[in-house]
Parts: structure tokens; sequence; C-alpha cells
């Protein structure tokens, strides 16, 4: 089953809301990434971990300029974070990575935060199929 890219944003959601709720802040990125992972490929999703990014400027070729937390059926990318809060510097990572990788939407995960809903936000890439630019998370996601 292909689904938009709204669809698979609101099953990583739920997926996110989810983790957060059982396990609460405080562990490492790197196991909210294996489980996150792990849940959204239970949901018959594809998902590829800390995929490298090729990076292309000018005639210069970077195999490995980043490398992406998720990405969701190569149309999702989502950016895992556990800090006390955002950084302004957290979404303009994640637009960058959406714009280097010609992606429509991102989400930047901050499993820190004392609630999911304050955590996590969506983030577009100027998109014209989708509604909005940079909404926060609140808007429109269903989140049990």
């Amino acid at each position: 089953m292909k689904y938009s890219v709204d669809e698979l944003s609101a099953i990583a959601v739920d997926c996110g809301y989810k983790l957060h709720v059982n396990l609460g802040p405080g562990l490492l990125e790197s196991v909210y990434e294996a489980l996150l992972a792990n849940a959204l490929e239970r949901c018959g999703l594809r998902v590829d971990r800390q995929k490298p990014i090729r990076i292309k400027y000018k005639d210069v070729v970077l195999q490995e300029g980043f490398r992406a937390d998720l990405i969701v059926e190569d149309r999702l990318l989502i950016e895992l974070k556990s800090t006390e809060r955002h950084l302004p510097v957290h979404a303009k990572q994640v637009l960058t990575y959406l714009r280097l990788m010609d992606l429509p939407l991102g989400l930047l995960m901050n499993f820190g935060s004392p609630t999911f809903k304050e955590g996590c936000k969506r983030i577009v890439n100027n998109h014209k199929d989708l509604a909005s630019s940079r909404v926060d998370l609140a808007v429109g996601l269903r989140l049990a």
C-alpha cells in the first residue's frame, strides 16, 4: 500500500508519541532511533537508518555530506533529538536536509521534551501539495 507523505507523517507521529509515553524522556537518541525504526517497520514501512546522503555543489561531490537519522519510504525524513528543548538550529538543519534531498516533509522529534507535543515539529520544504509551511505538529495530526 502506498501512503501519502502526510499519511507517513501521521503514522510516524503515532509511533513516536507511543514511544515517548511508554519510555519517557532521558534515553540516548540512538535508543529512540532504533525503537522508532522498529515501530515503523512493524507498520509495514521501509525505513533506512543513518542513511548517508550525497551532496553535490557545483563540481564537488561529497559521498557522505550528512547522515539522515531515519528516511521512511524514501519520502519522509525524521531527525531525532534527545535534548531538553529544541534549538532554532535543529529546525534549520531539517529544512536544509529536506532541500538537499528534495523531500517535501520532515519531522523533528525531540524525545527529551517533557511532552511529545512540545518536542515534535513538522517541517515543510515549501512543497505545494502540502497545505501549510513549517507548521507545528499539533495541527492536523492525530496523536493517539
